[in-house]
């Protein structure tokens, strides 16, 4: 990995009904990182303790460099942008242009050739009031503002909710664009499969407040894997493969086992004389399944 932007430390949250942590987590710099899971499995709580919205019972949180909470971290978040996962009701009464006169005092860096081209490029127009947008325009224009001030982090929370196909494609664009200096930042949460694949360069997965772990996005499609072996009806330890996850009988003397380590899983089928008849890489969805199930002890 590069230098880390985010480093979380011993992390841990306590709620009535909720644990979150302990965290131990590394976020690279210049990458797209997502994290995925499934609903109430922490990551909106985790983007609120990045933001300094709400505090940690144990551990420590560094952003860009700095601790957060250790002293004012208003200059820190002038280099931060957010995307919530919903609109903010208390701004339904302010027009587009209004909105962005109040928040672009609150950042040096505010770009508004970059504002307008975002507003151009998104087809909004900023004299609407916030709470007369549609939810996807209102979607479009909250991103809009959030990247105007070309921010070092970009915390993206669902960021495509609400938008259609050509909206969708469009944000695609500009993400990337926004990460074309190579110095910039985005961590994301999205349930999109197609958005992970298209944007992020490494996955976080998180299940019920804990962190399962960071992984390179390419290397994980490639080593999660469904194969079809053949053993000629011998009883073999299915379950010495190396990366096994889960495994039945497919018909006859097939069986479909699921490996975390393609490779290594093919020299131990190999070195067992068993034929691999097919094999099929797994989805983001698929794996998070399997992790998700494994977590709540199902497997």
């Amino acid at each position: 990995m590069t230098d880390s932007v985010v480093e979380i430390a011993g992390l841990l949250q306590r709620r009535t009904h909720f644990e979150l942590g302990p965290v131990e987590l590394s976020i690279p710099k210049g990458c797209v990182t997502a994290i995925i899971g499934p609903n109430g499995s922490g990551k909106s709580s985790l983007f609120r303790l990045m933001l300094g919205l709400s505090k940690p019972d144990e551990g420590s949180l560094h952003l860009l460099g700095e601790r957060l909470g250790e002293r004012d971290d208003a200059s820190l978040m002038t280099r931060i942008g957010y995307l919530p996962e919903g609109a903010i009701e208390l701004d339904d009464r302010l027009s587009g242009e209004a909105k962005a006169a109040f928040v672009r005092q609150w950042y040096p860096g505010w770009n508004e050739a970059v504002y307008r081209e975002l507003l151009r490029r998104f087809e909004i127009n900023p004299a609407l009031k916030l709470g007369r947008m549609s939810k996807g325009m209102r979607r479009k224009y909250d991103l809009s503002l959030a990247l105007a001030h070309q921010p070092e982090l970009l915390l993206l929370d669902e960021p495509s909710s609400g938008l259609d196909p050509i909206a969708w494609k469009t944000m695609i664009d500009v993400l990337h664009r926004y990460m074309e200096r190579g110095d910039r930042t985005i961590v994301m949460a999205s349930h999109i499969v197609e958005e992970v694949r298209r944007l992020a360069d490494y996955i976080v997965f998180i299940v019920q407040g804990r962190i399962l772990g960071i992984y390179e996005k390419d290397a994980l499609l490639a080593s999660w894997q469904t194969m079809y072996a053949d053993a000629g009806g011998r009883d073999l330890a299915w379950q010495q493969m190396p990366g096994y996850r889960s495994g039945e009988m497919s018909g006859g003397t097939v069986y479909k086992v699921v490996t975390d380590q393609a490779f290594e899983a093919e020299r131990w089928l190999d070195a067992q004389s068993v034929t691999v008849i097919n094999r099929q890489k797994l989805e983001l969805d698929e794996i998070l399944v399997q992790l998700t199930e494994q977590a709540r002890g199902v497997l």
